[in-house]
């Protein structure tokens, strides 16, 4: 078997084997398979799509590219919350510490940014000293004494993942249904996790940008969990517009801290709490509108946010910069984009938006590169909010002055303003058990 000839075969658009798509992950893991090569069939699957069977396949022969966790020692039961991704969205710094603040146990394995979208291990590494490589017994004894622990992916924990991760973050091959499941569903499913929700995104600032194709890649997900005995939950929700208003890995933990304290952009606090109440009746703990309401009795009571810092301290980060989030660093540079014309913004290319952060530092172009995380921007207005000529649209932050008026440009060109509101979007559209 050639990898030269499973690459021909995807490319002319047939069906790969179980065997071929086991040999692919095994030896590109012992390094009989350069990455150019690699390249080349994420590219043919990115044009050419799997099918249900190829996809498992692959998902499981990820997730058996390296170790399962076993939590023996660990006391209650697990429920994990992954997105697919988007611009603005924090909502694991906030979901994560509700549930857990509950007695539900949130031991976490979570990635970088791709592409446009931001990663919740770069939010976290944000918050100064705070260590998302620590070792699995001290992850498992920070989970059993405060209920919460996100670290990043463990080099033993589907480590065909990672490699695959970093690939298709710079070879444009990140929008691609088979590979946005696999790389999910093998890293969910080798943290074993009891009870899982995934928050499926649909839009323009989405890797799924139709509710057809959201709905497709959610629905393969919570079969393929399904398939190896966990409680799924899928639920899809809006990323046509950026959730929250502050994109950029410090300023997006500062708004996560804000949503704790109960003084969040209503929309992400509403994405929030239907996150929340769905991994609590996963949990268990009762039904939805049951489970909400305790979710925001964590929010108002402030025990949330006493979890989120705990987490922080035991993770080694600075719980001065929680508690008082003036302690972050600040960009260098500051610039407003000013609106154009008076009326409603009536659409904001959300991709585009995730972008225009990435420039201005918050972000990699290369899988080399490192995160200025003080780099973003504020959506000062935002979808379907009214604005008036000249009012200050959005707060860029910097320390690259010279990436200002290309992002200028992308902002504004992204940027739709009308003299009344179209129809609005949903925040949440469905749910798919």
């Amino acid at each position: 078997m050639r990898m030269y000839d499973i690459i021909k075969k995807k490319r002319d658009g047939f069906e790969l084997s179980t065997e071929e798509i086991n040999f692919f992950i095994k030896n590109y893991m012992s390094n009989e398979i350069p990455d150019y090569q690699v390249s080349a069939l994420l590219m043919a699957i990115y044009y050419n799509g799997m099918n249900n069977r190829e996809t498992a396949d692959l998902t499981f022969a990820m997730r058996d590219s390296g170790e399962m966790l076993h939590f023996e020692g660990l006391n209650g039961l697990r429920v994990d919350k992954h997105s697919t991704g988007g611009v603005g969205d924090k909502t694991s710094l906030i979901v994560a510490p509700i549930v857990a603040s509950l007695g539900v146990k949130v031991a976490k394995m979570s990635g970088r940014g791709l592409g446009h979208t931001g990663g919740t291990i770069d939010k976290l590494e944000s918050i100064k000293g705070f260590k998302t490589d620590i070792p699995l017994n001290q992850f498992i004894d920070i989970v059993n004494d405060i209920g919460i622990c996100i670290i990043g992916q463990t080099k033993d924990l589907a480590p065909a993942d990672k490699r695959l991760y970093a690939l298709r973050d710079v070879t444009a091959t990140v929008e691609s249904i088979p590979l946005v499941v696999s790389s999910i569903m093998s890293k969910k499913l080798a943290a074993n996790d009891d009870c899982v929700v995934l928050d499926v995104k649909t839009g323009s600032g989405a890797i799924c940008k139709t509710l057809e194709d959201s709905t497709k890649l959610a629905s393969i997900m919570v079969d393929i969990g399904k398939k190896a005995g966990k409680n799924m939950m899928a639920i899809i929700t809006d990323m046509d517009r950026p959730l929250g208003r502050n994109v950029g890995n410090s300023l997006e933990v500062i708004e996560a801290v804000q949503t704790l304290k109960g003084a969040g952009p209503e929309d992400l606090t509403e994405v929030c709490l239907v996150l929340a109440s769905a991994m609590l009746n996963l949990a268990g703990y009762g039904d939805t509108e049951t489970c909400r309401k305790m979710a925001m009795e964590q929010i108002t009571s402030g025990k949330a946010f006493e979890t989120f810092c705990k987490m922080v301290e035991r993770q080694g980060g600075d719980a001065s910069c929680i508690r008082d989030t003036n302690n972050f660093e600040k960009a260098k540079y500051t610039y407003t984009v000013l609106a154009p014309k008076s009326g409603y913004i009536t659409y904001m290319n959300t991709e585009d938006i995730g972008i225009a952060s990435l420039l201005l530092g918050a972000g990699r172009n290369k899988k080399e590169d490192n995160i200025d995380y003080s780099a973003g921007l504020i959506l000062n207005k935002k979808t379907y909010e009214k604005v008036e000529a000249g009012e200050a649209m959005v707060t860029l932050y910097t320390n690259k002055p010279e990436a200002i008026e290309q992002v200028e440009a992308k902002i504004l060109n992204a940027t739709i303003i009308e003299d009344e509101i179209k129809d609005e979007r949903p925040l949440v559209f469905k749910t798919i058990i």
